[in-house]
């Protein structure tokens, strides 16, 4: 088993940035990636970005690509993703979540772990 912990989300103003972290514990050696899903009310959890843990390549959905980076420290395994120019629209529970095959997917049922989730809300 794999235990993901979120932390770092708050209120942030619009065009703000904000930092995440994911700290994982148990076996984590199992896990070869880690990505970055939102839910907001009402609306289904989506695909925010991954990394592959040991290369570090990265993907992004359309609607962050250049305001937010994923990184990870692989010492402390632990991925952040960093946000900038957040808009009122990145407002969400923002999860991470971790996959042990290979592969960076967009797809939920893919991960095997996540995390409780951390509240990012912006405001206008």
């Amino acid at each position: 088993q794999v235990q993901l912990v979120e932390s770092g989300g708050g209120l942030v103003q619009a065009g703000g940035s904000l930092r995440l972290s994911c700290a994982a514990s148990g076996r984590f050696f199992s896990v070869v990636a880690m990505g970055w899903f939102r839910q907001a009310p009402g609306q289904e959890r989506e695909f925010v970005g991954a990394i592959h843990w040991r290369g570090g390549t990265q993907y992004y959905a359309d609607s962050v690509k250049g305001r937010f980076n994923i990184s990870r420290e692989i010492a402390k395994n632990t991925v952040y993703l960093q946000m900038s120019s957040l808009k009122p629209e990145d407002t969400a529970v923002y999860y991470c979540a971790a996959r042990k095959t290979p592969g960076l997917t967009t797809t939920m049922t893919h991960y095997d772990y996540w995390g409780q989730g951390t509240q990012v809300t912006v405001s206008s």
